[in-house]
């Protein structure tokens, strides 16, 4: 009983810097003058879904409750909310908050978005039922499962097969950027602070800077 107290503690205190982290991010955006491109739709989606990862992660965290969700597809909901959502969203954040400067060139808005609303979609029908299932008692790690499960299995791999495919949009996006993406300018983004964006023409040079730069 004092061991499983004491994990018990131990994983809720993961919640402390993980809620600082949370609220980090939120605060920077708070009163911002924030514009919604591609880049901050996903950063957005990101610290939504990390958060909905968090969550569950508190819920397994509590031992009396844990004896029902410990290694059920409740955990298996949980750390793909943290790791797929998580660091894939974050990372597409980052290359289409970056492209412009890598390529010299914008990738196409509507492409973007059609990549950005089929990711976010499917991504939670993948994801979200498999709570359900875990809280049903489905195991993870089994190569089969119980008939009653079948249904809910049925959604979550339409949401596999959905989320795999919407990253074909993401290369065609990437391909179309690079071939015939319209010329970016040097600070394509309002806001935009940083040597890389106010003292590099986009593509940045393969010398940054003959001189150092001056920095204010």
């Amino acid at each position: 009983m004092e061991a499983e107290l004491f994990f018990m503690f131990c994983t809720m205190l993961i919640s402390v810097p993980t809620g600082v982290k949370v609220f980090n991010w939120v605060a920077t955006m708070w009163r911002g003058s924030l514009s919604f491109e591609i880049p901050m739709m996903f950063a957005i989606a990101f610290i939504v879904l990390f958060t909905i990862g968090g969550f569950s992660g508190l819920m397994l965290a509590i031992t009396p409750v844990d004896f029902q969700y410990h290694d059920t597809y409740f955990v298996v909901a949980h750390f793909h909310y943290v790791l797929v959502t998580g660091a894939i969203f974050s990372i597409m954040a980052a290359v289409y908050y970056w492209i412009p400067k890598w390529t010299g060139r914008m990738y196409n808005e509507r492409i973007a978005q059609w990549h950005f609303w089929c990711s976010l979609i499917s991504v939670n029908v993948l994801f979200f039922p498999m709570h359900f299932l875990g809280l049903g008692g489905m195991p993870r790690r089994i190569p089969d499962y119980a008939l009653q499960f079948a249904d809910v299995n049925a959604i979550v791999s339409i949401g596999g097969f959905a989320f795999g495919l919407s990253q074909f949009i993401f290369l065609y996006c990437i391909i179309h950027c690079i071939r015939k993406g319209e010329p970016a300018p040097a600070k394509p983004w309002d806001g935009a602070e940083g040597l890389e964006w106010d003292n590099l023409p986009s593509p940045a040079p393969y010398h940054s800077f003959t001189t150092p730069p001056e920095i204010k």
